[in-house]
């Protein structure tokens, strides 16, 4: 696990709920594509289960529209270790998943209005490519 790091990347740009729905929606991509750094269960002291959001810290960073799309393009797209979950700004008015799975092959994402990035990886991978974004604040 500590082979890995993990950090989302949103335009602070979006209203509040907007960013929050974005990092939400980007988490969500990284866990169903490595869900054995994002899975698990615990007991408290009482015996209640709960289910772990996250084996890894999962910074929030912050970018503007032409860093997203530097990142997207340095990020050389996802392989079998390396998970890259791109929101489109397009995607946000899609409420149907296989609508967006059948207008995603006609566009170019390094055209279109980026409003999130997130990465998944081996460390050093990450570090390159987020290490000087600051914090979401």
């Amino acid at each position: 696990m500590s082979y890995y790091r993990v950090a989302i990347i949103v335009n602070p740009e979006l209203p509040v709920g907007l960013v929050a729905n974005t990092a939400a929606t980007l988490a969500a991509g990284l866990g169903a594509r490595h869900p054995q750094v994002f899975g698990g269960k615990l007991t408290d002291a009482t015996g209640l289960e709960i289910d772990v959001s996250s084996k890894l810290p999962m910074p929030v960073l912050q970018a503007d529209e032409a860093t997203l799309q530097a990142l997207l393009k340095r990020s050389e797209g996802a392989n079998e270790i390396k998970a890259v979950v791109v929101f489109p700004a397009f995607a946000r008015r899609m409420h149907d998943f296989d609508e967006y799975g059948q207008a995603l092959p006609e566009r170019t994402l390094s055209g279109e209005t980026l409003d999130g990035i997130a990465l998944c990886g081996p460390k050093k991978w990450v570090s390159s490519l987020t290490g000087a974004l600051k914090l979401l604040r």
